[in-house]
């Protein structure tokens, strides 16, 4: 049976209004006290797990999951959000949220929450030496004109990091460079600062470093109003973009536009939903893994959950990746499991040998990143599958940088 999230409170409410016309007073108040009855002790119940949700406790402690601390970056570029792909001409390819080059800040801390410059991309034959091929995208040169004019900063504004802001929001964010099989064509995902929605480029010259024009669906206009897009190509040739927020749309067969409305995915959620980001679909034994990033935060009885307190992000513990499996790719999505702890917003890839792997990029932020001897740095790590699940492969991570620091 298809998993149907349970309607808020507020959702029913509405549907009382209504009824209101149509039925006499004491039935509605009837309905209404059950109603308001079953609610309250389904989300009790819900508060437990059980059911239709996801368990929000947060495995903080298992070093099972968490990013093995051999992983060292492989690039001493400031970078957040590393992507890392494998094209069909046997390099991989690696892009990521930078800075603008060159850029001084006042305190000496870069960061890129106001304005950078574009999209930049390095390559590998091995993974261990990465090769700059520069600024394949660019405001300037390559943007449109709703991507290139900006939003205004309002004077004195910081970022989430204590950072002192510049004059506009015109900064790109976690692109992602996918090649399309069934299409033969290099594309990426991006999205802009300041709630100015996401965009899909597409290379001209089927060159993965371009150059790279807007796709006709945004041309004028964001293609998906939020951040975080995301890529995915089915087995079936079939191409779908994906946006924060749980939303997906199959794209239309030549790549000019989504073929359809966006919607959500159906999911197993946690009770009350946090604040997610960072979402990624892939697909392993014929399922389809979505991964999305969540904040682990403490609890008064020692232990971690993701269950989070908005306003007090004081409280942020460890960036970590959750995972859950469907059998269809608009869901439903089982149980969220934990699968990388402090490694969030990253991506699977696979190499040259079917192995996976994963990126990371040690998020400075929350009491586990202040524990990073550097952050903000690229890095990727092999995984494992155990009982079907996704997990750090400790052993092979302990070879790769150990092989990465004799060629150094």
């Amino acid at each position: 049976m298809p998993y149907k999230p349970v309607r808020s409170w507020p959702d029913i409410t509405d549907e009382l209004s209504l009824m209101k016309r149509k039925f006499p007073a004491f039935i509605c108040f009837a309905v209404s006290i059950a109603l308001f009855t079953f609610t309250c002790s389904f989300g009790q119940q819900a508060e437990g797990s059980k059911g239709n949700y996801s368990d929000p406790a947060a495995p903080v402690g298992n070093n099972a999951l968490r990013v093995p601390a051999i992983v060292k970056p492989v690039l001493n570029t400031w970078m957040r959000d590393t992507y890392v792909t494998l094209g069909p001409d046997g390099f991989y390819y690696m892009t990521g949220t930078t800075a603008a080059a060159g850029r001084k800040f006042s305190n000496g801390r870069i960061h890129c929450w106001d304005y950078n410059d574009g999209i930049y991309l390095w390559r590998s034959n091995d993974m261990h030496k990465w090769q700059p091929l520069g600024l394949i995208w660019s405001f300037d040169k390559d943007g449109a004109e709703w991507q290139k004019k900006g939003k205004p900063i309002e004077k004195g504004s910081k970022s989430v990091n204590g950072d002192e802001l510049d004059s506009m929001y015109r900064a790109l964010w976690a692109p992602e460079i996918h090649y399309l099989k069934s299409k033969k064509k290099w594309v990426i995902a991006a999205c802009l600062n300041g709630g100015q929605g996401s965009f899909v480029l597409v290379s001209s010259s089927g060159k993965p470093e371009g150059p790279y024009k807007n796709i006709e669906g945004n041309k004028t206009h964001a293609i998906f109003p939020q951040i975080d897009p995301s890529i995915f190509e089915d087995t079936d040739g079939k191409v779908y973009l994906l946006g924060h927020d749980h939303y997906i749309a199959k794209m239309k067969n030549d790549l000019s536009d989504i073929a359809e409305p966006f919607k959500k995915l159906i999911e197993t959620p946690y009770f009350p939903e946090p604040y997610i980001e960072g979402i990624y679909l892939t697909k392993s034994n014929n399922k389809y893994q979505l991964l999305q990033t969540v904040w682990s935060v403490p609890k008064s009885d020692g232990t971690y959950t993701y269950l989070r307190n908005e306003k007090n992000d004081k409280t942020l513990y460890s960036y970590d990746v959750v995972i859950a499996e469907a059998d269809n790719i608009y869901g439903p999505y089982g149980l969220r499991y934990a699968a990388i702890l402090e490694g969030g917003h990253n991506n699977f890839f696979t190499d040259k040998q079917g192995n996976w792997w994963s990126t990371t990029f040690f998020n400075p932020r929350g009491i586990m990143g202040t524990k990073f001897e550097v952050t903000c740095r690229p890095a990727l790590f092999p995984l494992k599958l155990v009982n079907g699940r996704f997990m750090p492969d400790v052993e092979k991570t302990e070879i790769f940088y150990k092989d990465l620091k004799k060629e150094q």
